[in-house]
Parts: C-alpha cells; structure tokens; sequence
C-alpha cells in the first residue's frame, strides 16, 4: 500500500504503525508517531492499523547543544 511519511509517498507492506516502526528501524526511544495528525503513544503502535493513502508523521528527538 501506499501511505505518506512525513509528506513523502512511501511504499509499505506493514499492517500497522508497530510493524512500519519495525520496517524503518526506527529506534527504541526518542521517536514519536502520529497518524492523521494525532499523536499514537508508542504501547498503541501495534494496535493501530494502517490504510491506504494513511498520513503519518515521525519525530525523532535530536541531541546536542
């Protein structure tokens, strides 16, 4: 299916935010998701599906000074 990461089309066979996570390595802490402009807790990932055309948008937290 095709869906839109941070306003880029993306090909993905991933069901949900959990396995899309999974498919882009994303890492284990410092990362936010939100789907259709709703932020998703990180325990909710996998129990939130995907769709065609879905809009997600990633954050991963920067450090340095």
């Amino acid at each position: 299916m095709t869906i839109k990461i941070n306003g880029k089309e993306t090909e993905t066979q991933s069901a949900d935010l959990g396995q899309l996570a999974e498919e882009l390595s994303l890492p284990a802490q410092g990362t936010a998701m939100a789907l259709s402009g709703k932020m998703v807790p990180r325990q909710d990932w996998s129990s939130t599906p995907l769709s065609d055309g879905a809009n997600v948008f990633i954050i991963k937290a920067a450090y340095g000074g």
